[in-house]
């Protein structure tokens, strides 16, 4: 991106919170030309569903979903003039939800319908637009704890408990083991903002495919595959 008053060749970074939009207008008024918009902000809330906070996932979508959001109609008019291109930073969580993140996951989801709905939508302009389907990233959000089973109300460690632990250990294992790379990440979303041909969708790494696969198993198969994976049994 280049700042009003830049050479042709400057760029600055921008840091600015996108659940607030005035934030949002703030940051991209000082804007002068953008050709490319990668999407990619992302927390994850881990919970059973029924004891996940509705607050909290409000701020689960708010931030993976409405800011994303949020900041694509911003910055519109200037890839419009562009044409250039969009790239949302999906997961395949996107394609296939896991116990206890379900919030996450509905994000995700969430994603991959506002990809479908952009190509058509900015297709008159120009403008692709192309989703990127990670595993598990190698960076700090898999990293950081999640909420234990003691930050809970005790039912849920009574119903949960065991499982949570399971799929905590389960996680951080795989986190520790084959999280895709950063670089791996940048370089799809290179591909995305600059081949002649892009492609709509990106899965990124062996895991994501493996997931995108048991969704194509029936449901009930793929809910038996999966809680013998993640529990054993």
């Amino acid at each position: 991106m280049r700042n009003k008053g830049d050479a042709p060749s400057g760029t600055s970074e921008l840091v600015f919170d996108i659940t607030d939009g005035k934030a949002v207008a703030k940051a991209v008024a000082g804007i002068e030309y953008l050709d490319g918009l990668v999407d990619n902000a992302g927390i994850a809330i881990a919970s059973p569903l029924e004891f996940l906070p509705p607050e909290e996932l409000s701020h689960q979508l708010d931030v993976n979903v409405v800011g994303q959001l949020r900041v694509l109609q911003a910055v519109l008019p200037l890839l419009r003039r562009s044409r250039g291109r969009v790239v949302l930073v999906g997961s395949a969580a996107g394609r296939s939800a896991l116990p206890f993140l379900g919030a996450y996951a509905m994000s995700k989801f969430a994603l991959e319908a506002m990809a479908d709905s952009l190509r058509i939508e900015l297709q008159p302009w120009g403008l692709h637009v192309a989703i990127v389907e990670p595993a598990t990233i190698a960076t700090p959000m898999w990293t950081k704890p999640q909420r234990s089973v003691d930050e809970l109300p005790p039912e849920a460690g009574e119903y949960y408990g065991e499982r949570l632990q399971q799929f905590s250990r389960l996680a951080a294992e795989r986190s520790a083991a084959h999280a895709v790379s950063t670089d791996a990440v940048a370089k799809t979303i290179e591909h995305a903002l600059t081949a002649s041909k892009p492609r709509t969708r990106y899965l990124i790494g062996p895991d994501a495919k493996r997931r995108a696969a048991v969704q194509w198993l029936p449901d009930r198969v793929r809910d038996r595959v999966l809680t013998r994976f993640l529990f054993g049994s």
